[in-house]
Parts: C-alpha cells; sequence; structure tokens
C-alpha cells in the first residue's frame, strides 16, 4: 500500500521534474484512473474466487514493470500507456489487499484496515518529500520503487492465505433476517447481480467518492489556498500541507483502535460532522499561523477514517463477496478523485477560488446527512453481520 501512495503521487510530484504541462499531467491521471478502474473491478471479483496472494504477486509485476519504464523513454504516447498499467497496477493492490486482511482478521478489522490505508498516506508524504524538498533524481527513485515492488512480487508468490474460494451465505429464516451479506450461491455474474440490487453498497460508492473527492481535493489545493488566500510563502504552504498529510496519516491508526465492530457507523457521522465543521472553519475563517496549523492536523485527522471505516463497513456486510463488493464500492475512488477537482476548477473558474472551497464543508455535510438518514439501518445490519458466523 505504501507504493500504491507512491504510484498516486508520482504524477504531481515528478511532473515539473519531466517538463509536462498542466494538460499533459491531466491526461495522465485521466489514464491511471482508467486502469485503476478497470483493475479495482477484475480484482476485487476475482479476489473472492482467486488465490489472493496471487493476484497481489500479478499485481506487483505489473507495478514493478511499469514503474521501470515510466519515462525510460521520453516518447509522450508510450509512457501515457504506461500509466495505464500504473493504475492496474495500484488497482489490483487496492482491490485485493483489503479482502485479503478482511478474510485473514475476525476481529479488530477496522484497524488493520486503517493502517493498511495509513501507509497509502505514507507512501504520497513519502515519494513527495523525496522528489520535492530533496530534489532527488525522481527517474533513480522510480526504479528503486521498481526493485521492491519486484521483491514483493516474489514474497506474494510463495505466500498463502488459504483458498479464498467464495462461499454461499447461510439461509436465514425470517425476512428480517435477511442481509445484505446473504448472498446467493454462483459465479461472477450471480455476485454481480445480487450486488447490483443492495442499496445500500450504492450509499457506501456514493460516500467514498465524498471522502476521497475531499481528501484528494483537499490535497491538491492546500498549498494554493495558503498561498493565494491566507498570503503565505511557498515553504509554509508546502509546510501546511506537511501537517495535513502527518494528521491524516496520524489520525488512520489512532481512529482504527477506536473504530469497534459495532461503533462505525456512529463514529462515520461524527467524523462527517467534524469534517464539515473543520473545513469551514479552515477555509473561511482567517486564523492565527500557530491556529492554522492545529486546524490542518485536526482536518486530516477528521478526513483520515472516513474512506477505511467505509471499507470495513462494506467487508462486514457483504463478508462472502467482500472481494466483488469493495471493488464496486472502490470505484468512488476514482470518481471522487475525478468530479470534486473538476467542479472546482469549473466554479474557481466561473466565479471565484473562495467560493469554490465551499464544496468541501457542503459536501462533508451532505455525507453526515446521508449517514445519519442511514444510522439505524446500519447499526441493525452490523449488528446482526457481527451475530453471523464465519464463512
Amino acid at each position: 500500500m505504501f507504493f500504491l501512495g507512491v504510484g498516486t503521487a508520482i504524477i504531481g510530484a515528478a511532473s515539473g521534474n519531466i517538463g509536462l504541462t498542466p494538460f499533459q499531467t491531466g491526461l495522465l491521471v485521466s489514464a491511471q484512473n482508467l486502469g485503476f478502474i478497470v483493475a479495482v473491478l477484475a480484482a476485487g471479483a476475482l479476489s473472492d474466487s482467486m488465490d489472493k496472494p496471487l493476484l497481489m504477486s500479478t499485481g506487483s509485476l505489473v507495478l514493478a514493470t511499469s514503474f521501470f519504464l515510466y519515462y525510460l523513454w521520453r516518447l509522450y504516447p508510450l509512457n501515457l500507456a504506461i500509466m495505464v498499467f500504473i493504475g492496474i497496477g495500484i488497482g489490483t493492490y487496492e482491490g485485493v489487499a483489503d479482502a485479503m486482511l478482511l478474510s485473514i482478521h475476525d476481529r479488530r478489522q477496522s484497524l488493520h484496515i486503517s493502517v493498511n490505508h495509513f501507509f497509502v498516506t505514507f507512501g504520497c508524504l513519502a515519494i513527495t518529500l523525496y522528489l520535492v524538498f530533496l530534489q532527488m533524481d525522481w527517474r533513480r527513485s522510480m526504479v528503486q520503487s521498481a526493485a521492491v515492488v519486484l521483491a514483493l512480487a516474489l514474497i506474494f508468490a510463495l505466500s498463502r492465505v488459504g483458498a479464498g474460494r467464495w462461499k454461499a451465505a447461510v439461509s436465514l429464516k425470517t425476512p428480517t433476517a435477511q442481509t445484505a451479506s446473504s448472498a446467493p450461491a454462483g459465479g461472477l455474474r450471480q455476485r454481480i447481480t445480487f450486488l447490483g440490487k443492495q442499496r445500500i453498497l450504492a450509499l457506501f460508492l456514493l460516500l467514498a467518492a465524498i471522502a476521497v473527492g475531499i481528501e484528494s481535493g483537499l490535497i491538491g489545493l492546500l498549498a494554493s489556498f495558503l498561498m493565494e488566500l491566507r498570503g503565505y510563502d511557498l515553504v509554509a504552504s508546502k509546510i501546511g500541507l506537511v501537517l495535513f498529510l502527518s494528521g491524516d496519516a496520524a489520525g488512520r491508526v489512532m481512529l482504527g483502535f477506536l473504530s469497534g465492530r459495532l461503533r462505525i457507523a456512529g463514529l462515520l457521522i461524527v467524523l462527517s460532522a467534524a469534517t464539515a465543521a473543520c473545513s469551514a472553519v479552515l477555509l473561511f475563517v482567517r486564523l492565527p499561523i500557530a491556529a492554522t496549523g492545529v486546524v490542518l492536523v485536526v482536518m486530516g485527522m477528521t478526513v483520515s477514517s472516513l474512506l477505511p471505516l467505509l471499507i470495513t463497513m462494506t467487508g462486514m456486510l457483504f463478508k462472502d463477496v467482500a472481494g466483488t463488493a469493495l471493488g464496486i464500492m472502490k470505484l468512488g475512488i476514482p470518481i471522487g478523485g475525478i468530479v470534486v477537482p473538476f467542479i472546482l476548477s469549473i466554479v474557481s473558474r466561473l466565479v471565484s477560488f473562495q467560493i469554490a472551497l465551499a464544496i468541501f464543508p457542503a459536501l462533508a455535510a451532505a455525507g453526515c446527512v446521508a449517514l445519519a438518514a442511514s444510522g439505524r439501518m446500519l447499526r441493525a445490519r452490523l449488528a446482526l453481520a457481527a451475530s453471523r458466523p464465519t464463512a
């Protein structure tokens, strides 16, 4: 997951060193998301019927090869195609890793998922510091990353986590006991048909898009906000971004310990409300420098666990088809990462940058309302899923 973060952040971190225009960088982001969408769906579905470490090994081979080849030659169309394969590699990691953790751990699943995604943030932060602050050779960093990921491919190829076969859920007698985790036996088509009828999964996909949109949007615009609207210089704005990412990383570990199996729905509501409040204060209230630093850290912590907790809930409610369900839910990652920045750029151009920033508290508040409206149903289904024996 560390190298998932590296693969995600490398476009922005190295684009200046490569000499890419904003248009070319945007196309690379789109190409990566295209590969990610295909891989997260395919790998998630396959993880319910295939050996998960084997899938991780395959994804590692694709990612290692893509890292090594990225801008080895300066032909832009070729590197655009290579970026699709980087997206496929990180999409495979995203589609399989959480499903594998859920199959390994029967308890404290939210903690394991949160720690797993801590390393995504850590990878983003590390490659940014490595390339931007230390001004290291970006090609050397890609070759080094490729070597380590290739070693991971070997480790995964020699690992086993059990059969990983998709199992039919136990049929329950009463209509009220029929939960989202009760799936009919069958192949991929039956799984997709069943999951397509689950409105709660559609809600989770929407909430994932909101969570990722807020997090990625803030990461992309925070430095510009601090410079343009708060008067910070280049170094101070980068420190602000590091404070936000540090809060994000720390929050994923700390909140993972706080999220018990039946407290996740309530914790998500609280975090969404806190995200709305913190983003409103940060973006629309002029604060002293020290107070801004504190709010940046707290803001990072409130945003940090929105996606990991959604992943945990999805795995709990659809435990028999966790890989396929997570693959569908995680479509919210590229959707949020594309749609929210696009809306921000349009509103910034047509109205103003300050007004465009209102999308962050508005999205967080909308997520809070959606969760609160579904809170009783979520708690009931989580309680029922916790009472079911593990297949």
